[in-house]
């Protein structure tokens, strides 16, 4: 599924402005409120837009550290190790991966000990091979989505443009 040019526009101020009301949002973009209100409905539904809440940072709240680690699952016991992941807070993601790893996780500590002991967590689990760390030292591009909101759209081939 693509965007329109006003799909993007609206994505992006949104981003800009987390907490700008519907008429705002209009008035900024030169449309109807009941477009953006349409706009906003179908993009949440199409699951473009996610949610609503306020993004937290794992540093704000106690988990200076972030890192990568890389687990080799034994043979087809792949659900057994997902079950056990989910059950650590400090794990924020996990994707399925290519390559000599399974799953590739990113998680968060409160210090390189409290790191060790998630990591040893991890590796109670029958279901885990073997574990591959490694710690970030800084971010030098954080998560963004921008710069694809502001790719040309597709030409329209005869979507609904409301």
């Amino acid at each position: 599924m693509v965007i329109d040019e006003l799909d993007s526009r609206l994505l992006v101020t949104m981003r800009a402005h987390p907490r700008i009301g519907l008429t705002e949002l209009a008035r900024l973009l030169g449309v109807a409120r009941g477009t953006v209100q349409a706009r906003v409905e179908k993009l949440t539904a199409r699951g473009v837009i996610a949610d609503f809440g306020p993004t937290v940072t794992p540093e704000g709240i106690g988990y200076p550290i972030l890192a990568f680690v890389s687990l080799q699952i034994a043979q087809g016991r792949l659900a057994e190790a997902v079950r056990a992941l989910r059950a650590l807070p400090e794990i924020l993601e996990v994707y399925g991966t290519s390559g000599q790893s399974d799953l590739l996780c990113r998680v968060v500590a409160r210090s390189t000990p409290d790191l060790q002991e998630i990591i040893a967590r991890v590796l109670a689990s029958p279901a885990v091979q073997r574990t591959d760390t490694t710690v970030a030292l800084s971010v030098q591009i954080p998560f963004r989505i921008e710069p694809l909101l502001r790719i040309a759209p597709e030409p329209d081939r005869g979507r609904d443009p409301a």
